[in-house]
């Protein structure tokens, strides 16, 4: 059975993907949006800075997050300055590195949702001389609701099986920086198999209950199609 601790990591993980996806949609779509609309040169360095985490060893991209963020980095250093703590070890930390761990897997369907819209319904809103900001809101988050709802569930589901990233820069503090993807480990590493299994089922039919959500969302969405 889940003992208290296992509770503790469930309840954190779940917190940590909430603040994550939600930042990571803030984050992402505007990005999502310049980087489907640009015709600038800088568009093929930026995708392949946002995909980089997607073939980076996570505790690559940790380990330079942990130096970067730490006493003696850049991010470290404005963060004293400002009077505050340095972020690893720390829940805000963790958040941190899990939003840009996970941001190719929000950025990217996004990104192909708002390519597939073309550029008739814009041209369109732009005759009935709706503003960018009201065409966007009004024509083009409709539109692409399946690159949305894709996006928040990856982003999500991934968020809760990290595991690299996470330790490199959270560590494994019970209650604050702590995840079930630790937990896990750490009852693996202590022969408790029977812990493990419960932990690591949890996930595997969570992963799956998640992909089923999708796809079976995604079959009765429309598809956004260029006006004729």
């Amino acid at each position: 059975m889940l003992t208290p601790s296992d509770l503790g990591a469930l309840f954190l993980t779940f917190k940590v993907a909430t603040i994550a996806t939600v930042l990571m949609l803030l984050l992402g779509t505007p990005l999502a949006w310049w980087l489907a609309r640009t015709r600038s040169a800088w568009k093929g360095i930026i995708n392949a800075v946002v995909a980089l985490p997607l073939v980076l060893p996570p505790t690559v991209l940790g380990f330079y997050l942990l130096v970067l963020m730490g006493p003696a980095g850049a991010v470290g250093k404005f963060t004293t300055w400002l009077g505050l703590s340095t972020l690893p070890f720390t829940f805000a930390g963790l958040v941190i590195a899990s939003v840009l761990y996970s941001l190719p897997f929000v950025v990217q369907p996004l990104q192909a949702s708002f390519t597939s819209i073309g550029e008739q319904p814009l041209e369109a809103a732009a005759t009935l001389r709706a503003s960018p900001l009201d065409t966007f809101f009004s024509v083009v988050m409709p539109l692409a609701k399946p690159g949305f709802l894709t996006a928040a569930i990856l982003g999500f589901a991934h968020t809760v099986g990290e595991f690299g990233v996470v330790l490199m820069v959270g560590g494994n503090i019970p209650d604050k920086t702590r995840v079930v993807s630790v937990q896990i480990y750490n009852h693996v590493e202590a022969l408790e198999y029977a812990e493990a299994h419960w932990l690591a089922g949890g996930l595997l039919l969570f992963s799956f209950s998640v992909l089923l959500v999708l796809y079976t969302a995604l079959k009765t969405q429309p598809v956004a199609h260029p006006l004729k």
